[in-house]
């Protein structure tokens, strides 16, 4: 079945923002969507307790996620992904599930910490958006292995039924910080 997922305006904008932020400018608007997300989401999980519930859901399981990263727990993974997920990893390749999941298996994917924060989350009857920020150390045979990346990443979950499945994620590494920069 194919779903048809129409954003405002507004809460694109939010997610482009927040998601492509680099410039001292782009980090002030960034931080001026993510107030207009934030009251977004305020109005929202106040007039309407489905959604809230939907978006409350959706931060366990992203939290499920990262712990399943951690143990390098592919079959965990593997349940909270959809059998169409999608993902443009941080090496910028795009890959399927069946891809990501061999490269947690084969050991070539793994982390030491891996610490996600959610910036937006919107619920979309039965999508919900996701964007923020991630902070991981590499481990594994990944070529960064021992180092530490920020990162950006957007995902976008499914409710089928009564279960959330993520069917798309998208993630990059910040280049560093100019030097001054706060």
């Amino acid at each position: 079945m194919h779903r048809t997922l129409i954003l405002t305006t507004s809460a694109l904008l939010t997610v482009v923002v927040a998601c492509t932020s680099s410039t001292p400018t782009e980090r002030s608007a960034s931080r001026l969507a993510n107030t207009a997300g934030s009251l977004d989401r305020a109005a929202n999980a106040d007039d309407n307790p489905a959604r809230a519930q939907s978006m409350d859901e959706v931060r366990r399981l992203s939290d499920a996620e990262v712990q399943a990263f951690l143990a390098t727990d592919a079959s965990a993974l593997a349940r909270l992904w959809s059998d169409e997920f999608v993902v443009t990893n941080p090496l910028n390749q795009f890959v399927t599930k069946q891809q990501v999941l061999a490269i947690v298996n084969s050991g070539f994917l793994a982390f030491a910490a891996y610490d996600r924060t959610i910036d937006y989350i919107h619920a979309y009857g039965d999508i919900v958006i996701v964007a923020g920020g991630e902070t991981v150390v590499w481990a594994g045979r990944f070529p960064l292995a021992g180092q530490t990346s920020r990162l950006r990443y957007t995902a976008v979950w499914s409710r089928n039924g009564n279960e959330w499945t993520e069917v798309a994620r998208h993630a990059n590494i910040l280049p560093p910080p100019p030097p001054g920069a706060p």
